[in-house]
This record gives C-alpha cells, structure tokens and sequence, in this order.
C-alpha cells in the first residue's frame, strides 16, 4: 500500500528542505507541490496570460506537462528548476495558487503521482485537502522573522538581489492570502503534529520528523507473538 507523508507551512518555515531530505533517507518520492504551482506561474507569464484570468490560467495548465524527476522540475520537457525559483515567479505564483481552475488540475495530478509512489508532500494543503487520509501529517512553522532571514539567504544563494525588509513584507503578505484564501486556506490539519522551527537546526527538525516516521513504519507484533517469546 502506497503511503503519503504530508509537510506543511508557510514559506520559510523549513519545509522544503525537511521534505526534500526525509524523502531521501527514506527512499521515498519527493511530491514538491509548491515547484508545481510555480512552473505553471512560468508558463503563464511566458505566454502572457492574464493573471487575474482563472478560465484562461485553468486552459493553460490543463495544456502543460510538469514533472517531477528526483531534484528537477520539468515544464514541458525543459528543466527550469532555477527559473522557478527567480523573485519574479515566486510573486506571481500566488494568482495561480488563488485559481480554482489551476488548483483543481494539479491537485489531480498530485493525486495521480502519489497513487503510484511513497510520497513526502510538501506545501500549503497536503494534510488538509489533497492527502486528508495520509499516513503523517506535520506542519513547521517559525517566526516571521526568522523565516524571513532564511528566505532572503536563499535569494541570496541564487544570486537575486532584494533587500530583507521587502522579504518580510512579502511574506506577512502571503501568510495574509494564505490564511484568508477561500480554496483550501493554508491551516494546520486537525491531526497534525505541528513544529515550531524558530532557532532549530532544520537536521534536527528531520531527525525528530524521521525517527517519528520509521517508529510507526516498524511491523507490530502480532497477538500472542510477545507471550511467545
């Protein structure tokens, strides 16, 4: 039987990194929800799309072919694994993250991937709308500003010069959004384990996340079996 763990957040928080790393050491397939909705956001603005458009977002992504080859995302075929990274695609994926018409065909297709795999899913929604029966749930939060510093080092790595402040106030704005989207509003699932990451090392968050994991994968002794022994 196919099982699916969830990692939920808001930005910053960690949990693309703990997605990315506990689906390694556990074998498992990275579902990376968020580069998903990003490379849709790519696409769109590639073909001029009007943002505010769900009809006309829906028929473009419902035209696209995204994959998820272990540490690549694919937009029809092209490896723009970097480019969905760029400040101007993380601004913009917020009209495809509001669209129902979007939501809709990649959630679907997150379903389809997740049928076929041992996934870790990482995004906004997985514990709560996509994977509601998933095997774990978690959801890693932390402080505005400490998700903010981390957040700016990362644009920093890729290269991309904005400056701190604009980074908070983007993402007091998209925690805002998030929590206030009539679709599938960002929130803990009821039967998450919720993690506060401020001032942890994110190893130690994937440690605890892991041995958490493998105790509840290890086979339960049957009836009368203990006695046996």
């Amino acid at each position: 039987m196919r099982r699916v763990i969830t990692i939920d957040g808001p930005a910053g928080a960690g949990k693309s990194t703990v997605a990315r790393q506990l689906a390694e050491r556990l074998e498992w397939r990275l579902l990376d929800t968020g580069a998903m909705y990003r490379a849709a956001t790519l696409a769109a603005l590639r073909a001029g799309t009007l943002l505010e458009d769900d009809q006309a977002l829906g028929t473009l992504a419902a035209s696209l072919s995204i994959r998820l080859p272990p540490g690549s995302v694919l937009l029809d075929g092209e490896d723009v694994s970097a480019l969905v990274r760029s400040v101007e695609v993380t601004r913009a994926s917020r009209f495809l993250a509001d669209s129902p018409s979007v939501r809709r065909q990649l959630v679907a297709w997150q379903r389809e991937f997740a049928a076929e795999n041992n996934v870790v899913a990482e995004g906004r929604d997985q514990g709560t709308v996509v994977f509601p029966n998933a095997f774990r749930k978690y959801f890693l939060t932390a402080s505005l500003e400490e998700r903010a510093r981390r957040r700016h080092a990362e644009f920093e790595a890729k290269g991309s010069e904005i400056a701190l402040d604009s980074v908070t106030r983007d993402l007091e704005e998209r925690d805002a959004r998030d929590a206030a989207r009539a679709i599938a509003p960002m929130k803990p699932a009821v039967d998450a384990c919720v993690i506060d990451t401020t001032g942890m090392r994110l190893d130690h968050v994937i440690d605890q996340i892991e041995q958490d994991i493998r105790s509840r994968l290890k086979p339960k002794p049957l009836v009368g079996e203990e006695t046996a022994r």
